[in-house]
């Protein structure tokens, strides 16, 4: 058998799930059952099967460590430091999602010990180098908003445009013009109104919108 003269650097996958609540952005974490960094905080993830397609591998240990399946993935970067990981050479090829709250079942499955919820901005101590990874998740996320239809995935199955103008204002850290923000979402046409209205305390019922493609992402101009 041919042998190759220079070792191989072992592959792995990371997953940024990202979603809203309580008025924040926030990543979900997993707490590691085994060494390296027992015990503590990191994303979901882990080593690529030798016949294995990197997204399979993905969706795989998003499933064995959180019980989360059947959500879209979009690659992210690849992160490849000599020293990321304390056991061997390891690349790893990361991946982001984003998704709506009330969507979502998460539990710790076979290969954590503790999922959770974590606001972006107050995250605990991360395993490797996963702290800027998210950081790089973060940054596509806020600039995808301005070209592409990504913060719907935050939505619930209806929502107001009020609660749609909300999710962008959190991930931009500021106020938007509430008349400019409603003619250009309303100017995708990726969204339908369903012919219901919410109210809000004292205030007039707002209509319900709902996506003509819940999980597709349209770029837009």
């Amino acid at each position: 058998m041919y042998q190759y003269q220079y070792p191989h650097p072992a592959v792995s996958t990371d997953i940024v799930i990202f979603t809203i609540q309580d008025k924040q952005l926030k990543v979900l974490l997993i707490r590691r059952a085994s060494e390296p960094f027992k015990n503590g905080w990191a994303l979901p993830g882990g080593f690529v099967d030798i016949d294995e397609d990197l997204e399979q591998a993905a969706l795989r240990e998003l499933r064995e460590e959180t019980g989360i399946s059947g959500v879209y993935l979009e690659q992210l970067y690849t992160f490849g430091k000599p020293d990321r990981d304390p056991r061997e050479r390891v690349i790893t090829v990361s991946y982001y999602t984003l998704v709506s709250i009330d969507r979502l079942t998460v539990g710790a499955a076979s290969d954590a010990r503790e999922v959770g919820w974590f606001n972006i901005e107050q995250l605990p101590e991360l395993a490797f180098d996963h702290k800027q990874i998210i950081s790089k998740a973060k940054q596509r996320l806020t600039a995808k908003l301005d070209y592409s239809t990504i913060a719907l995935q935050f939505m619930p199955s209806k929502f107001t445009l009020s609660e749609l103008q909300r999710v962008y204002e959190i991930i931009h850290g500021e106020p938007l013009d509430k008349r400019n923000f409603r003619k250009r979402v309303l100017a995708y046409g990726c969204m339908v109104e369903t012919g219901e209205v919410r109210r809000n305390g004292s205030h007039r019922p707002a209509r319900l919108y709902t996506l003509k493609s819940p999980g597709q992402v349209e770029f837009v101009k």
